[in-house]
């Protein structure tokens, strides 16, 4: 019975992670969507200064950490110092930006499917700049995404959104999310040295120390000089106040987003959570169709179901190595 109940435990903490994750990121997705393309007041005017976002992001978030630390943190001391996540910090800045941006250019959709080839920057900066050597089943996992991405940015689409994504500057857009993922990891290769030596840092901590920095930098970049765009989108904010609303939302999703995924890697590890979010990734694409009224064509559902092949099977093969090595150390021991 005490087996059972344990289960049944974990299945509901299961459940409550897969629907937090699932509601807080595919509503930020609807919301970044509806920000980058909405015509907003009696003049219809568009929201262009979407590095804003990230300010904004930024600053909930810290704010949101701030309060968990004090709440619940660990007050003992031993966790990573704040100057130490200035350069994650400054990658973290950049690259979420360039991903934003990307949206003038390529489609919602368009945009999730080009970062889930986070696993092709890996790969590529493993093999040239480290000399790892991978496998073939993880080299056909790359292709299939690369492909995956490859077709769905070729393939005619709907008369809906053949004008966004036929844009001659949609190359841009796709180096931008390429560029996005370069950054991401960098930010994720210095948040593992950091977590190596400084073991007591829990993911409040990092929140904090990340978004800390991330509010400097942006509040530098946006408010540094006379001309700066953050006048501008604090001015547009306050002449059209749903703008301003969507944005909060934004932001408050994305702090709440936050706290389950770290919570679902303090319970159930990284490899859940990578599993959950990528699926999240597919029902966002889903979502976006439906709620935008821009249907994808067959290619490009075809394009999707190859991208997320490539994730499931990538999944498939880190849960197939974890088991492994759990093996081998119950037999050594």
């Amino acid at each position: 019975m005490a087996h059972r109940g344990g289960t049944l435990r974990r299945l509901l903490e299961l459940t409550f992670c897969i629907t937090g994750i699932w509601s807080a990121y595919i509503y930020q997705g609807v919301l970044q969507e509806t920000v980058s393309t909405k015509r907003f007041g009696p003049n219809k005017e568009r929201f262009e200064h979407l590095a804003f976002l990230n300010l904004a992001q930024s600053a909930v978030c810290l704010l949101w950490s701030f309060m968990m630390i004090k709440l619940w943190g660990n007050r003992k001391g031993g966790h990573a110092p704040w100057w130490s996540y200035w350069s994650a910090g400054i990658t973290n800045t950049i690259g979420p930006a360039m991903g934003i941006e990307a949206l003038k250019y390529i489609s919602y959709p368009a945009q999730v499917l080009a970062k889930s080839s986070k696993m092709i920057t890996v790969m590529l900066m493993g093999t040239f700049v480290y000399g790892i050597r991978y496998s073939f089943p993880e080299y056909l996992c790359s292709l299939l995404v690369a492909g995956g991405v490859s077709f769905f940015a070729l393939a005619k689409t709907s008369s809906k959104t053949i004008n966004k994504l036929a844009n001659p500057n949609a190359p841009f857009g796709y180096g931008l999310c390429f560029l996005n993922l370069v950054f991401d990891g960098f930010t994720n290769a210095t948040q593992d040295s950091i977590s190596a030596r400084y073991p007591k840092t829990n993911a409040w901590n990092m929140m904090l120390g990340m978004n800390l920095w991330g509010t400097i930098y942006n509040l530098m970049f946006m408010f540094g000089y006379p001309q700066a765009s953050g006048y501008q989108a604090v001015q547009f904010c306050n002449n059209n106040p749903e703008a301003a609303w969507d944005i909060l939302y934004y932001c408050l999703c994305g702090a709440i987003g936050q706290n389950f995924i770290f919570f679902t890697i303090s319970r159930f590890g990284s490899l859940t959570n990578t599993t959950i979010t990528t699926t999240r990734k597919f029902v966002s694409i889903v979502v976006s169709s439906l709620l935008s009224g821009n249907p994808l064509s067959n290619k490009q559902w075809g394009s999707v179901a190859m991208v997320f092949a490539g994730l499931s099977y990538q999944i498939y093969l880190k849960r197939k190595k974890k088991a492994k090595m759990m093996k081998k150390k119950k037999k050594f021991f």
